[in-house]
């Protein structure tokens, strides 16, 4: 499969970009705690947090799930920008997709993820930052996506990127027709195979490595599509 040259990139944000895990971990774990529910490992968390919050949480809180967010986000919020972190290569990848517009779109939602990502010095980078709650659903849902590339004045299609670390993100991207993009192995998430991409990165530095194979020849080779 031949991929062309994106015309712009949305990203995730939580373990595609950022390591932002310990005040995840934090929220949900006072969340479980103040109802009396076993605490999750780090490893139970990067298992099973995909959806967004409004999504997930009546499930695991039923009728009491609102108190359970304002004890997440209480959390949460104590610690989130002491404890972000870009993952290795991010920054480079970054100003290396710079000759394309860039966006966020993430199931974190939208005023803390952008309050994280100013708080990297990112959020001049980005057309558009979308979150949860943002959009009239959250991933899997294209409406997102769409939002931010309507934000960028872009339609949506194949040239357009998003790129993520799950299969949810890849149902997202396909669901808003654009390219599917799984950056890492996708090993908390049942594996590549799984996650069944368009194009499938090891990492940052895969990717900036690729970019730029892009920004000079325009197509990318048949071998990694």
């Amino acid at each position: 499969m031949s991929v062309p040259r994106p015309e712009a990139i949305l990203f995730d944000w939580d373990n595609t970009l950022v390591d932002g895990w310990a005040a995840i971990e934090r929220g949900l774990n006072d969340a479980f705690a103040a109802f009396g529910l076993p605490l999750w490992s780090r490893d139970e968390v990067l298992a099973n947090v995909r959806m967004s919050l409004r999504d997930s949480f009546p499930r695991i809180f039923g009728p009491d799930w609102e108190r359970a967010r304002d004890i997440f986000y209480d959390g949460v919020r104590a610690c989130h920008l002491e404890v972000l972190t870009p993952l290795p290569g991010t920054a480079a990848m970054l100003d290396r997709a710079g000759f394309v517009p860039l966006g966020v779109v993430s199931n974190k939602q939208g005023p803390l993820l952008r309050r994280e990502a100013a708080h990297l010095g990112w959020a001049e980078r980005f057309g558009a930052v979308i979150g949860a709650g943002d959009a009239e659903a959250d991933k899997p849902s294209a409406a997102p996506i769409l939002m931010a590339l309507a934000a960028m004045r872009l339609p949506p299609s194949p040239s357009i990127w998003y790129v993520g670390d799950t299969a949810v993100d890849m149902q997202a991207a396909r669901a808003a027709g654009c390219c599917a993009v799984l950056l890492g192995d996708a090993e908390h998430d049942g594996g590549v195979a799984r996650c069944a991409p368009d194009v499938h990165l090891r990492d940052a530095e895969a990717m900036a490595s690729l970019l730029l194979i892009l920004d000079k020849s325009g197509k990318l080779p048949d071998s990694l599509g």
